[in-house]
């Protein structure tokens, strides 16, 4: 019996959600046209507008013809290539160890590479400020060991893409892990026994399913690692100086609007380049073009499977004639020491903020609650952390409520309508976090909103919706429709339904989405920058301030609160997604 014979008053009404949905989507279209899309585009002309007020490209040909600039823009993209390329190399082979892993196995192993993926980027970089300096574990490891060299670990380019690949190595992993969770393992079987050896059938038929999620994870990474600015400022010198450093500049301390723009246009261009390079190489988009590009994409696959092949033909060259040991022994010992990287910095930091010492230094020496006390009696930090609390709630909020309402309808429409929709509110992760800071900043300038709080909370909504819209559609999409359109069978209007039967289904993923707003909003300091205009302090804008004024353990008494924080929520959120129940 089907639902419209049950009650077709009620089944034409649950019907008729489908089109009405897309109403839904309009609260946070609004919401990123005004906040990201027309600053955005206002931040775009002013690259080309001379102070005249006439069109012009000058800037953009200052920046390209003045040496100086020329050589941060180059080694900019160089260090984000580098980064990128270390984090798939290095993060690949962890990310195959955890797919092959029993499901509980793989729980507990992705919350150890998930921990320092939440963890404030900022925090960990000033890990390492202490254990490479001078006076760290390190430099006195090679020291005892008579290599030379250990006072000169920090402010040099191979530390800067160290810790960069440190940071967004994690990044790499997640995304990855899912790809290749699901190869279809029957596929390596029938390779085995039709008689490939373990790299023939790695290279020729586990690596080719893979690629695309190898090509994603890539492009992200390179995108973040473009608008880097924390890790160089911190760890690297003046050759080091990124792009991100030079927007800073110009527009905070020089006041030089039409520079700094220029500067972030070209930023964009070199994401937007990145883009449709990945795109055209592997086809992440998977649109259906015309024959000829159809064409086109099958000559460039060939390509690359004929590439992928003379690999397999090298490696396994390799295995039959060289006495190399088995990679299901090494693969362990590799990953468990990856991972052990992953975590030093952030196991580094907590004893260091209970030394007695009044200077930093790792191992610490003595025990003592002081650093904590100055913490909290300290006015600055204190409010700055109230504040922080209050704008990540605030945020949430925010978030949760307009990526529900487009997630809802993203589940509910179909065709171009939803994929239009999906691809307005994932945009900002496209944009470098930089460049949306900027154009808010001149945004709320116009609107005297710069230095207020309402502004900070508008500006993390912008960085938050997108990943908290995507847990949402991931919800509604494994949401069981057909217990809505019983309910509206039995007399449940559209309000009493979505009311006591969808969000109550999906509750568990409202509370994830919440705290996964809200840490996205305590942990950022990109924003606070531009729009707090040097006046509203959170918790990372101090900690920032402080890093570069007074290097004293109050920082790792800081840093270890932070880092509590985020860990609760962080274990929290795994604790409800593990108890969500599947329809």
């Amino acid at each position: 019996m089907t639902v419209s014979s049950v009650h077709p008053v009620r089944a034409g009404l649950f019907g008729a959600w489908r089109p009405r949905a897309a109403w839904l989507f309009l609260p946070g279209f609004l919401f990123l046209a005004v906040f990201f899309l027309w600053p955005t585009l206002r931040l775009v002309s002013m690259a080309f507008v001379d102070p005249g007020g006439s069109l012009s490209i000058g800037a953009f040909r200052q920046l390209l013809e003045t040496p100086v600039y020329r050589r941060i823009l180059l080694g900019t993209a160089g260090m984000a290539v580098e980064v990128t390329v270390w984090s798939l190399v290095l993060g690949y082979p962890l990310a195959y160890w955890i797919a092959h892993q029993s499901p509980v196995r793989q729980r507990r192993l992705l919350v150890l590479i998930l921990t320092p993926f939440w963890t404030s980027s900022l925090v960990k970089n000033f890990a390492w400020l202490v254990l490479l300096g001078r006076n760290g574990p390190f430099s006195s490891l090679l020291h005892y060991l008579g290599i030379p060299g250990g006072g000169n670990l920090l402010f040099n380019r191979g530390t800067v893409v160290f810790a960069m690949t440190h940071t967004l190595l994690p990044l790499a992993v997640i995304i990855m892990f899912p790809v290749l969770n699901a190869v279809n393992r029957s596929l390596i079987s029938a390779a085995r026994t039709l008689g490939a050896g373990g790299a023939q059938t790695f290279w020729r038929v586990y690596f080719p399913l893979t690629v695309r999620g190898v090509a994603t994870a890539g492009l992200l990474v390179f995108i973040v690692a473009l608008s880097f600015f924390i890790t160089p400022a911190l760890l690297g010198g003046p050759a080091q100086t990124m792009i991100g450093q030079l927007v800073i500049e110009q527009i905070n301390s020089y006041q030089n609007w039409r520079m700094g723009s220029a500067l972030a246009v070209l930023l964009t261009l070199m994401t937007m380049l990145a883009v449709f390079v990945c795109d055209w190489l592997f086809s992440l988009s998977s649109a259906m073009g015309s024959s000829s590009a159809l064409k086109e994409q099958t000559r460039r696959r060939r390509i690359g499977l004929a590439f992928v092949a003379l690999l397999g033909s090298f490696f396994a060259a390799c295995e039959r004639y060289l006495p190399l040991p088995s990679p299901k022994r090494i693969l362990p010992i590799y990953c468990w020491l990856l991972i052990a990287v992953l975590l030093l910095p952030i196991l580094a930091v907590v004893p260091m903020a209970f030394t007695s010492s009044t200077f930093l230094s790792f191992p610490p020496s003595g025990f003592s609650f002081r650093w904590f006390a100055e913490y909290w009696q300290s006015p600055l930090w204190r409010m700055a952390t109230l504040r922080s609390f209050g704008i990540g709630l605030a945020t949430a909020a925010l978030t949760l409520a307009l990526a529900t309402s487009a997630a809802f309808a993203t589940a509910r429409s179909k065709g171009r309508i939803s994929n239009a929709a999906f691809l307005m509110f994932t945009a900002p992760m496209i944009v470098p976090q930089l460049v949306i800071a900027i154009a808010m900043f001149y945004l709320f300038a116009s609107m005297s909103l710069v230095a207020t709080n309402l502004a900070i909370i508008l500006g993390h909504t912008v960085i938050a919706l997108p990943i908290v819209f995507v847990v949402m559609v991931t919800a509604f999409k494994g949401h069981d429709w057909r217990l809505d359109e019983a309910a509206a069978t039995l007399g449940g209007n559209r309000f009493q339904v979505i009311r006591r039967v969808t969000l109550p289904l999906v509750s568990v993923s409202l509370v994830v989405g919440f705290i996964t707003g809200f840490l996205e909003s305590f942990e950022e300091l990109t924003i606070v920058l531009f729009v707090g205009g040097g006046f509203v302090t959170t918790l990372p804008k101090q900690l920032w301030d402080d890093v570069f004024m007074q290097v004293s353990p109050t920082l790792a008494a800081a840093s270890t609160v932070i880092l509590a924080i985020v860990t609760l929520l962080f274990l929290t959120m795994e604790i409800l997604q593990r108890k969500q129940p599947s329809h």
